[in-house]
Order: structure tokens, then C-alpha cells, then sequence
């Protein structure tokens, strides 16, 4: 190759051998010739009103898609933008590689002083990431970019990113090197777990009395939902999931165990053997401590990640399995066969009718909560109800917000794997915005909506305009209280918790600045030309949904909320006592 090419055209030349498709981002003339390059080499730039969207949208577009997420800024205030989007990001797990400009090499790294829009970007993201580094000469974009990749698909997913100086990315080099193959550089096959320890696992399990199967992200990024319900099956076995798992299981499957105290946390001091797929028994899993979990000395775990790190890290494993969940539910299905577990499983079915009649129970006095469907302001519990009976089953669900994600999780019902987003690990208000419009782009022909809070929605509702622009029809439903509901809730019951229980609200003029002004998101959005709709009833909620999906544009539905039935969400003791150490 003997034509002059800009380090910008080799760095969309390997993207595009990477299998990208599309890129999320903000043109600016600091990445021109990376830019202008995507789409001669078959890459679609999709472009956001901000950074942190970008970012967003190459998360839950890589969770969904199984692919890797690209996203581009610019070097200073354009890279500072994205940094929330990295954090969140990074720690949700989901596969992305940011690429962004720097400033000229002669002036950065150091920093020449009082250089303009320049901050150590590499130094910044350094905590924040998997990997980052820069390219800082053009003949080290390939070697720069081919460890990005690599680093990106070992191990558990995460974000990675490569500072490219604005000179090599828009500058023009004669001799660009070829472009190798992934399978040139890394790994491109899934790593398949010992043979010696799926019969250690199948041989725990088939004795097992009741054993149980944990499920984590892990398995959403494997693909391996279907796999986990057929071990269910085999297994007799319950299945319950961390927050960030939860999308990979059938809520109607009768071993399904929802995240509710004291159901589950029964089903996991009952468990004598634990199958752990893909998660590391996080805080949100109370770390696999009792009194949430058995003891270990009573307890067997069998614990799959891709990522060493992950195994035995937060509780002692009997056996540590490295390599693909996928993989090994196979191999363990297989070698499942070859035993004969049937002395255990009538006792095991006759377990799980018992919590299945429990379940039920539950989940009936949930529904009873609501009020009435022509009250106003309506129940918050009625928009997850109303959007089930409504939607697709395999109709894409991103949560947003604090009370408004409470009640959501709570009612909706995940029937297919992969159809649900948020941000579990961080619990990042305004992400799910871009996480819906990242769906929409991995799943043009799936229904995408987005229940979230109005202050969660304060945070980004620029990139509607965003939606209309690409012609994404994300259906947003902004759950109005006019108020920061989970804050409040806390703050009363710190300020006057004896007034809060009798009154279930203290007024104004008694809180530290909890209210919000009114923001019409109906009107907000007709301004930016999406569909618009506002309802304060349960029963005109249905027709206006029909109204926004016949509209073929991207939708707004404000809803109007009871603000203090929303403050007192269910749940919030067992959330404030997550933080806390168990046993403490």
C-alpha cells in the first residue's frame, strides 16, 4: 500500500476488521480523518447531543448485540464529557472501546504548560478502565489498537481506550502497514473449560439436595440464557440472579426466583450446592455472606467466570471454573447425561411447586397495591403493568432513576433474555436514555422503551432530538413526581422519622431542597419533533401508548405520578441495609 493515509483511515480500516458496523459519537475537527473515514469503510456514525451519551449508547448496544461498542471524542472537553459514560460503563461490564483525540504530540505527554483543551486523558481513564494508552506516533496505531482489541475481549467485558494525538489521527503517512485479521492478534475462539472439573461439578450436583443456580451477567454476555433454563430443567434446580443477571432469566419459568426478601434469600440458605455462572457475589448479592447465604462449611459452590479474578474473590470456592459459560453449560449438560439423577428429583419438583405457590402469592399482593385505574395521579406500579400487557414480549425495557427503577424491577416481567437494561452495578441517573437509544440502533425491528424518573430524564433530554434525528422510535415514559423521591425519602425519615411514618410526607418547607419544578416532557418533546403525550390516569395510559407506537416517531409520555405513594417504594430498608457489611 503505497498511498499516503491518515492515521485516522487506519484506525477505521481495523475497526471494520473488527467487524464494527457503527460508531457513537460528536465530530469535531481534532478526528477528522477518522470520522470521514467510517463510512467508506462501512461504519455508521451515530451522533449524540453529548459525550456521556455516546458512551451509553455503545454500552447497552454492545450488552445487546454481543458486539463490541465504539465511541469517539475529542480531545479535552469532548473526552471530560465522556468520562461518567466510561465509569458507568466499566462497571456495568459491557464491551467498549473509546478512541479519542489528543492534542498534537510535540505538546502533550508532558504537558508542554498551559496547553490548550488538553488533560492527561491517558492518565485519567488509566483508573477507570480495563486498559487505555495512546498511539503517539503513527506507526504505532496498529500495535496501539490491536492491544486495545485484545484487552477488550479478555476476560470479564469492560471498557478500553486509545488516545490518538491529533496529528497522526488527521495527518498523512505514506507506506500504511496491512491491516491483520483479529484471529492474527488474539483470541478469537471461547475458552473451554477442564473436562476433569464439569465432571467435579456435574458429580456435586446430581448429589446435591436442593441445589441452586446463581446466575450473572456473565451469562447475558455469553449468550447462554437458554442454556441455564435447560440446567433448570435438568436440574430441578432454582434459579436466582444478581441484579445485573436478572435479563438472562424468564421470570414465568417456574424455577425463577424473584429478588425478593425473604423468598430468596430462603432459596439461597436452603442450597446446599451453588452453580455461580458469570458473578463475582457482589454487594448487591450481599457479598454470598450469611445470614443472606449459608454458611460455606455447609454450602458447595461451583463458580464459572471468564475472568480468573472473579473466582473465590468474595466467597470460598470448591470448584474454580475458567472459560466460557456457554461452554461449560454444554459440557455439563452432556456429562449431566451420564449420570442418574433421579432420586432427587421428585423431591426437588415438590420444593419448587412449594416456592412457586409462594411466588404466586407475592406476586398477587403486588397487585393489589395499585390504586384505582381512573385515579389521578396514578400508582407509579401501573406504567411497568400497563407496558407488559402492551409490549412485545421481546420488547427491549432500559430502567432509569431511583424510586421509578424500585417500583419497575419490582413489577416488570422479564420474559425474554437480553430484553432488559440499566445500570445495576452504578445506578446512573440519565444513563438510560442513551442505553434505549443504543438498543434501538442493536435492534431496529424490536420494540425499545424506557421507563424512568423526571430527574433521571433532566439529566439528557437534548439527545430526544437525538432520536428523531436518527430515526429512532424509543418510546420514553417520564415518571413525573416533581421531586428527588428515594432522597427525600431518607432525608424525612433522618429529619423526622416519627412525622414521616404518621403523615408519609413531610411538607417543603421541612426538607433540604427535594422539590423540583414542573418540566411539560410532553411539550419538550413535540419542540424537538417526537411524538408527545401526558396522562395522569391508569386507563388512558394504554391508548396513549398506541397513539406513540401508530405515531412512527420516537415518543414522549409524561406521566403523572402520586408523589408520595412513589417516595415510599418498597424495599428501600433491604437497599439501605445492602450497604451495610452482613453479620454487622
Amino acid at each position: 500500500m503505497t498511498s499516503a493515509t491518515s492515521g485516522g483511515e487506519l484506525v477505521a480500516r481495523m475497526l471494520r476488521a473488527e467487524g464494527v458496523e457503527v460508531v457513537f459519537g460528536i465530530i469535531d475537527g481534532s478526528y477528522f480523518g477518522l470520522y470521514s473515514s467510517l463510512g467508506r469503510n462501512g461504519i455508521r456514525l451515530v451522533t449524540p447531543r453529548h459525550e456521556s451519551t455516546a458512551a451509553h449508547m455503545a454500552g447497552a448496544y454492545a450488552r445487546l448485540s454481543g458486539r463490541l461498542g465504539v465511541c469517539i471524542a475529542s480531545n479535552g472537553p469532548g473526552a471530560a464529557n465522556m468520562l461518567p459514560g466510561i465509569a458507568v460503563e466499566n462497571g456495568e461490564g459491557n464491551r467498549v472501546l473509546v478512541i479519542t483525540s489528543w492534542r498534537r504530540g510535540p505538546i502533550v505527554g508532558p504537558d508542554r504548560g498551559g496547553t490548550y483543551q488538553y488533560f492527561d486523558q491517558v492518565a485519567v481513564t488509566r483508573p477507570m478502565t480495563k486498559w487505555t494508552g495512546a498511539a503517539t506516533s503513527f506507526e504505532r496505531v496498529p500495535q496501539t489498537m490491536r492491544r486495545a482489541f485484545r484487552v477488550a475481549f479478555q476476560g470479564r467485558p469492560g471498557v478500553v481506550h486509545v488516545a490518538v494525538p491529533e496529528d497522526v489521527m488527521n495527518g498523512s503517512f505514506e507506506g500504511a502497514p496491512d491491516v491483520l485479521s483479529p484471529a492474527q492478534y488474539r483470541r478469537t475462539e471461547p475458552l473451554a473449560p477442564s473436562p476433569e472439573l464439569v465432571r467435579q461439578s456435574a458429580e456435586l450436583l446430581v448429589d446435591a439436595e436442593l441445589p441452586l443456580i446463581q446466575v450473572g451477567s456473565g451469562v447475558v454476555h455469553a449468550g447462554a440464557a437458554h442454556l441455564v433454563h435447560e440446567l433448570a430443567r435438568t436440574l430441578q434446580a432454582p434459579v436466582t440472579a444478581s441484579w445485573g443477571g436478572r435479563s438472562a432469566v424468564d421470570d414465568r419459568l417456574p424455577n425463577a426466583i424473584p429478588l425478593l426478601p425473604p423468598l430468596v434469600d430462603d432459596v439461597r440458605n436452603e442450597a446446599d450446592v451453588v452453580v455461580a455462572l458469570g458473578t463475582r457475589f457482589g454487594e448487591t448479592d450481599w457479598w454470598g455472606k450469611a445470614p443472606y447465604w449459608r454458611a460455606p462449611d455447609e454450602q458447595r459452590l461451583i463458580q464459572v467466570d471468564t475472568d480468573e479474578e472473579n473466582l473465590g474473590v468474595n466467597k470460598p470456592v470448591d470448584v474454580a471454573v475458567v472459560g466460557d459459560i456457554g461452554l461449560f453449560l454444554e459440557a455439563l449438560l452432556a456429562e449431566l447425561g451420564r449420570h442418574d439423577g433421579s432420586g432427587r428429583l421428585a423431591a426437588r419438583e415438590a420444593r419448587l411447586e412449594e416456592l412457586a405457590r409462594t411466588k404466586k402469592g407475592i406476586r398477587d399482593f403486588l397487585e393489589s397495591i395499585p390504586n384505582a385505574e381512573d385515579d389521578a395521579p396514578m400508582h407509579s406500579a401501573h406504567v411497568p403493568l400497563v407496558c407488559r400487557e402492551v409490549f412485545d414480549d421481546d420488547a427491549v425495557l432500559v430502567i432509569d432513576g431511583g424510586n421509578t427503577a424500585v417500583w419497575t424491577n419490582l413489577y416488570h416481567q422479564n420474559r425474554v433474555p437480553g430484553s432488559l437494561i440499566s445500570t445495576f452495578k452504578f445506578g446512573m441517573l440519565g444513563a438510560g436514555v442513551g442505553q434505549a437509544l443504543g438498543a434501538k440502533v442493536a435492534y431496529p425491528d424490536r420494540q425499545v422503551y424506557c421507563i424512568l424518573g423526571d430527574g433521571a430524564m433532566g439529566f439528557h433530554p437534548q439527545e430526544i432530538e437525538t432520536a428523531v434525528r436518527h430515526d429512532l422510535r424509543v418510546l420514553f415514559f417520564v415518571l413525573c413526581d416533581r421531586q428527588w423521591g428515594m432522597v427525600k425519602f431518607g432525608q424525612g425519615m433522618a429529619l423526622d422519622a416519627e412525622a414521616m411514618i404518621e403523615n408519609r410526607s413531610l411538607p417543603p418547607e421541612q426538607t433540604i431542597n427535594t422539590d423540583l419544578g414542573e418540566i411539560h416532557f410532553d411539550a419538550l418533546a413535540t419542540s424537538m419533533g417526537a411524538h408527545g403525550e401526558r396522562v395522569s390516569r391508569a386507563c388512558d395510559l394504554q391508548p396513549a401508548i398506541e397513539r406513540s407506537l401508530e405515531s412512527g416517531r420516537c415518543a414522549v409520555i409524561h406521566v403523572d405520578v402520586d408523589p408520595v405513594a412513589h417516595m415510599w417504594a418498597p424495599g428501600l430498608d433491604v437497599f439501605k441495609a445492602m450497604h451495610m457489611e452482613p453479620g454487622e
